[in-house]
């Protein structure tokens, strides 16, 4: 009989560890404390609309991603569309996102814009992210652009998306962002991304299925409180007042859960993964009557508006009405994070009634509002050098969140390709 193996958190990244181990032949329990699968991509019925909870899209350099739908027989489910970049500044929507769009901006002078473009185009082309990986973010950006592109294009972005942790972070971490979309491109011009016929429960649904129809589980409503450890090994899990003895366990779940989940784990590793610092969001979403702009992002520049922008999401998959997401991020502790769905619902009506002044409140057909405490690692200079190794230095136990695929950001296709690599270090630590 095989070593039993639990994985918890039923996100892309446990997903993809449980189906890589099945694929090699075992029989892993996935353990959700949600109702659904899918973590930050599980869909919820949006007023008959089943949705995600927060916005997704897929770039040409997403090859993990590519590669099991392909396995699991769904590219033909993969589609591609040319989209649109705007940025909302001084009143109205600029074109934005390539190089015309920036000759033509407006606010911004000859020199910064010259200096902007450099800073676009070698960041695309660049491939070592080693030699920024110590680089503070803000200081790289404003040596490469100037103060005047850096008040005008990135101040909002940072102050808005990381608050107090805007000067600090990482130049890789940032610079990965910018070569994604960068590289993701027809041509210098067009701008390509990509979406899944039926979002990303298609992708869930399948990976849930090859699991299950291979010998696996997943638990739902199985909230972890305890992972057992005694004398260096690990012995299992107790979830709802339950132990169960596993041999191995792989855990995807938050960094911020680890040590309470993990209390007896040497202390110099609680305390790494106490020190880890997270963004939230407050993400509402929208369903509209009509657009309110032809873009898929806008970028916003704005006094009376406390976002770094928007994704009108049909305008890349196409749907029956129009659907835009509006992100509120801010660091768990702040304040705004306690305010009520009721003042981020008006917030946003206002924002795209102004943006768009052709919309009224007829136009609204609904408005949801989704939380995240623990959204967004905050990544920092050496960042890496900061995390204990996911095979921790107890016998049978693997952590990692999206944290560990720094530079990349968080995102579908690295979590998939993450959890496969987790899975292949449990394998060759099977007896």
């Amino acid at each position: 009989m095989g070593e039993r193996i639990a994985v918890l958190g039923a996100g892309p990244m446990g997903l993809a560890a449980a189906y890589q181990l099945v694929l090699d032949g075992h029989q892993p329990v996935v353990f959700e404390a949600d109702d659904r699968i899918g973590g930050m991509t599980a869909t919820f019925d949006f007023d008959g609309l089943p949705i995600e909870r927060y916005y997704h899209f897929h770039c040409i350099s997403d090859s993990a991603f590519l590669q099991v739908l392909d396995e699991l027989e769904l590219s033909s489910k993969m589609h591609w569309v040319e989209t649109k970049m705007g940025y909302w500044f001084q009143g109205h929507v600029q074109p934005w996102g390539n190089p015309i769009a920036l000759l033509k901006f407006q606010g911004l002078g000859w020199r910064a814009k010259v200096r902007y473009g450099l800073h676009a185009f070698w960041s695309t082309k660049r491939n070592d992210w080693r030699p920024l990986d110590k680089v503070e973010a803000t200081g790289w950006i404003k040596r490469w652009v100037g103060i005047e592109a850096y008040e005008v294009l990135w101040r909002r972005l940072f102050d808005y998306k990381f608050y107090d942790f805007a000067e600090g972070l990482s130049a890789a971490w940032i610079w990965s962002r910018i070569r994604r979309i960068g590289r993701s491109r027809y041509d210098l011009f067009r701008e390509k991304l990509g979406y899944l016929e039926g979002g990303s429960e298609t992708l869930l649904q399948a990976l849930k299925a090859a699991i299950e129809t291979r010998g696996g589980e997943i638990r739902l409503k199985s909230p972890i409180t305890k992972v057992a450890i005694e004398s260096g090994k690990v012995k299992g899990i107790e979830t709802n007042g339950v132990f169960h003895a596993f041999d191995k366990v792989i855990s995807t779940v938050p960094l911020p859960y680890v040590p309470k989940l993990m209390p007896d784990l040497p202390v110099e590793i609680l305390q790494a993964f106490q020190s880890v610092k997270n963004i939230a969001v407050v993400c509402v979403i929208a369903k509209l009557r009509k657009p309110v702009t032809d873009n898929f992002w806008l970028n916003t520049n704005d006094p009376e508006m406390d976002i770094p922008g928007l994704v009108e999401y049909s305008n890349l998959r196409p749907l029956d009405h129009h659907v835009i997401y509006v992100p509120f991020y801010m660091p768990g502790e702040n304040p705004k994070f306690s305010e009520p769905d009721q003042v981020f619902l008006e917030k946003v009506k206002r924002y795209l009634k102004k943006i768009n002044q052709s919309l009224s409140d007829d136009d609204f057909l609904c408005l949801v509002a989704s939380r995240y405490r623990y959204a967004q690692p905050i990544c920092e200079p050496g960042y890496l050098d900061k995390l204990p190794p996911v095979a921790l230095p107890i016998n049978g136990l693997w952590v990692a969140d999206t944290s560990y695929y720094y530079p990349e950001d968080r995102g579908i296709s690295e979590s998939i390709d993450f959890g496969r690599n987790i899975a292949n270090l449990v394998k060759s630590n099977l007896t």
